[in-house]
């Protein structure tokens, strides 16, 4: 989330927050959150500070704390901790002082800080004027040097001051940062710096040797649960005490404010469950926390190593509905451990026994999106497999199948657990190299760990009585690696779940100081020799790519390979004059730049993925799918690329005037047809004087909204469990081509293609021009009905057909688990969305938008 903008918020015209950083400040025996603001105002610079709510959104989250201006005497300094609990391992501790004020804070250890702190290191030395900041209409008091002249227009307009807090602006300060911030803020990567950093790379065994840390892995789904009863008998059950903690978590919240707001009390309640229950035998810093709404992964390290803890970065994917919805997907934290690269990712995949396609989907998907951050730009970033050791933990909701419950328990009872295994859809799924490829999971001698009643050990005894399953799991991947314990936790009781844990010796690459300088003096004066003896050139496999018949939302990948000559190259694709980026939207080059050594080579992936940002204008011919791609090489010269491809029309993407206008399958429709009706305006579609009356609604939303109703209205978690991609590619076949009567996949896949079908309309079912009053009328229904009567007749119509699809919905709620606040929720974000240029809604407006649907939910409505 982008905090800055809440800063923004309370800044008056003139003054800009460049970015924002959260960090965390001493108080007591306790720390606060705070957020600081570099802002600018007329080349001038301050840090503003303000302490917060939860999550910041907007002006009303924030309130200004103290402004330290960046001037003669300012310094930012590194500061050693003191080594407590409250200290974050590899975070980095700094110093903000000034002569009259100063401020000691915690900040994340990543990319963002380190711009944060690189931009500081760029401000002016030269005063901003803070004169005449007012908090509810009050001046601050502010020192001797500083004018308070309330006309100043830099000053924040709305941010509040807490009673209890008291503003004393500080004179002046040089810029002078040290030590490890400035390593931080400053980084300098020049082609010779990744030249002696890849050449240590490639002779890393010279100088590195092995060394076994011991690291205690655990996962539990905590079913909504708070922490009651202590976590000692999961995280303390060795008599020795780990070197590394992860400790992963889902389900954490399974409220609808965290799964459609991502905010929760019990990260902090869970938090502290955990600190206070580590081993008590060794002090550990908590490195980082990563939470994506019910997913959450903790790292720790003994206070003594954090030291040799680098690199830190974290990263979400949410693969829930939509593929974005963070009920389910992964969070990940990477890092490095002297000299060895660790990813740790922590993952929740789709439910239901027969969803193991979906689970693999997601697998795959979390693989894919997840991208850490480089600590040099100039290299692209990290996936997972990149990484020395993988450890992958977290319900992985694989199943037993072939057997019934009670052959099930028998075997449990029997303790016949190889046996057991065989059924096991992650082990079947691993066998035939579907998902997790070259990742190994230790021998399992403990029962299933799904599903218990909670407070007891007794087996599930609701009416669905689920078969147990080993639904939670452990793997890893990489060398070195020795586990030495695999287990379940049966004295835990608060979830339907129990914990699990394995314990690692894991060797890690430790540098030997004085190898290392050997090495690297030796590689430096190799590069002296061969600096500016000649150009860099490299060999491209491929000049011309054309894509063959690209639909909506299916990926198509064309590879080629860059093989470099005798001269260390560094290479990035360049945007071309009077352009933004290197590409078209609809393209993407990965990697987009790197670095190769003489003689090696690389291969390059070239994706086409059309989206709902880019398919109307391919729809109706404005755009083709055409490209140069220039790939520039750095001392050398640009290489060009052709990118050519023909698109196949969509109903995914088009306006629903157009569509009612069709009533045959757009691609059964000559290119012109498709341009004049997707180019025709709204305002013209109700008078268009066609030979043939407009149909009411879109035939291909009927198709789908009357596929659900007669099939899904007693689904369960209809709306809110994903459907399977290629099933969706069928159902978009289907719409597109009118090929079957039926649609073909599962009713979740239907679902999930009606709601992206909602999203990628250009003009959403409400129109653009109505948002603004539809908030404001959010909770009076006669006002709302107005609203929607005013729509034009085709969206007028869309919208009470969703409605009373959704209201038959509602009358199934016992079967189907939806309820009024679910529906509002997925369909308000849709239905009603923000015109373009507008930012993104924050909390409020979502949950407006929510109640504006909420209220036709439960009225019946005839608004023609």
């Amino acid at each position: 989330m982008d905090q800055s903008v809440a800063i923004q918020e309370t800044l008056l015209d003139g003054a800009t927050c460049r970015i924002a950083v959260q960090g965390t400040v001493a108080a007591g025996q306790s720390v606060e959150s705070r957020l600081l603001g570099l802002v600018e105002r007329g080349g001038q610079h301050a840090i503003y500070v303000y302490t917060h709510r939860r999550m910041a959104i907007t002006a009303e989250d924030v309130w200004l704390e103290k402004v330290i201006p960046i001037a003669e005497g300012f310094a930012v300094e590194e500061v050693i901790p003191d080594g407590d609990l409250h200290v974050i391992g590899s975070d980095v501790t700094v110093r903000i002082r000034s002569e009259g004020d100063g401020l000691t804070v915690q900040l994340p250890f990543g990319s963002h800080t380190r711009t944060f702190l690189q931009e500081v290191s760029k401000c002016s030395t030269e005063a901003v004027g803070s004169e005449g900041i007012k908090q509810n209409g009050k001046k601050l008091a502010v020192s001797p040097g500083w004018s308070q002249d309330s006309t100043d227009r830099s000053a924040p307009r709305q941010s509040k001051l807490k009673p209890e807090v008291t503003t004393e602006m500080v004179r002046s300060s040089s810029v002078m940062v040290s030590n490890m911030a400035s390593i931080l803020s400053e980084p300098k990567f020049g082609l010779r710096d990744t030249i002696v950093k890849s050449e240590l790379v490639q002779r890393e065994d010279s100088y590195t040797y092995i060394q076994n840390f011991r690291f205690f892995v655990g996962t539990y789904n905590v079913n909504g649960q708070s922490p009651k009863e202590s976590l000692q008998p999961w995280l303390r059950w060795d008599s020795v005490p780990p070197d590394v903690y992860c400790v992963g978590f889902q389900e954490l919240d399974l409220s609808k404010e965290a799964f459609f707001f991502n905010d929760t009390p019990k990260e902090e309640e869970w938090f502290k469950a955990v600190t206070d229950s580590l081993h008590p035998d060794a002090k550990y810093a908590k490195v980082k926390l990563v939470r994506l709404v019910g997913i959450m992964l903790l790292l720790y390290v003994k206070a003594d190593l954090a030291l040799n803890i680098s690199e830190v970065e974290i990263g979400t994917v949410g693969t829930g509905i939509m593929g974005r919805m963070g009920n389910k997907g992964g969070v990940a934290i990477r890092f490095k451990f002297h000299n060895t690269s660790v990813c740790v990712v922590n993952s929740h995949l789709a439910a239901h026994t027969e969803e193991y396609e979906r689970r693999n989907q997601d697998f795959k998907d979390i693989c894919s999106r997840m991208q850490f951050c480089q600590s040099n730009p100039n290299l692209p970033p990290l996936t997972i497999s990149k990484h020395d050791v993988i450890l992958w933990l977290g319900d992985l909701n694989y199943r037993l199948e072939e057997l019934d419950v009670t052959k099930v328990k028998q075997l449990v009872d029997e303790k016949a657990f190889p046996e057991l295994c065989q059924y096991d859809q992650l082990k079947r799924q691993m066998n035939a190299k579907a998902v997790f490829e070259g990742y190994t999971e230790g021998e399992i001698s403990f029962q299933p760990t799904y599903k218990y009643d909670a407070g007891c050990d007794e087996w599930d005894t609701s009416e669905k009585c689920r078969v147990p399953a080993w639904c939670d799991r452990i793997l890893w991947k990489g060398q070195n690696i020795a586990q030495l314990s695999y287990r379940s936790h049966m004295a835990l009781k608060i979830s339907d779940h129990k914990p699990v844990s394995s314990v690692f010796d894991i060797g890690v690459k430790v540098v030997n100081e004085e190898l290392y300088r050997k090495v690297f003096e030796e590689i430096v004066r190799s590069l002296d020799k061969m600096e500016n003896a000649n150009i860099p050139s490299v060999t491209l496999s491929q000049r011309e790519f054309h894509f063959e018949d690209v639909k909506y939302m299916q990926l198509q990948v064309e590879k080629f390979t860059i093989r470099n000559g005798q001269v260390p190259c560094q290479f990035e694709f360049i945007s071309k004059p009077d352009e933004v980026t290197y590409c078209k939207e609809w393209l993407i080059a990965n990697p987009s730049k790197g670095f190769l050594l003489p003689g090696s080579e690389i291969t390059i992936e070239l994706e086409l993925f059309v989206n709902k940002s880019t398919a109307t204008h391919l729809n109706s011919g404005e755009e083709k799918l055409e490209d140069i791609l220039v790939l520039h090489l750095d001392r050398g010269k640009d290489y060009f690329l052709s990118v050519t491809g023909n698109y196949l029309p969509s109903c995914f993407g088009s306006p629903i005037h157009t569509l009612c206008h069709m009533r045959e399958p757009i691609q059964d429709m000559s290119a012109e047809s498709i341009r004049n009706l997707t180019l025709m305006p709204l305002e013209m579609s109700n008078n268009a004087t066609q030979a043939e009356k407009p149909l009411e609604i879109p035939k291909e939303l009927w198709m789908m909204v009357d596929h659900l109703y007669r099939n899904a209205s007693q689904q369960e978690d209809l709306f809110q469990q994903p459907g399977l991609r290629s099933e969706f590619e069928q159902i978009r076949d289907c719409l597109d081509k009118g090929m079957h009567d039926t649609l073909l996949g599962s009713n979740h896949s239907v679902a999930e293609a009606l709601l992206l079908f909602l999203e990628s309309l250009p003009e959403p079912v409400i129109c653009y021009k109505f948002y603004n009053s539809c908030l404001e009328c959010a909770n009076n229904y006669l006002l709302s009905s107005q609203i929607i009567s005013n729509l034009p007749e085709c969206h007028k119509n869309v919208f009470e057909y969703l409605m009373a699809f959704l209201r038959e919905l509602l009358k199934n709620s016992g079967k189907n688990n939806l309820d009024v606040n679910i529906l509002a929720s997925i369909f308000g974000g849709l239905l009603l969305r923000p015109p373009p240029g507008h930012p993104m809604p924050d909390i409020t407006e979502k949950r407006k938008a929510q109640q504006f649907i909420h209220q036709f939910l439960l009225k019946e409505n005839n608004l023609s």
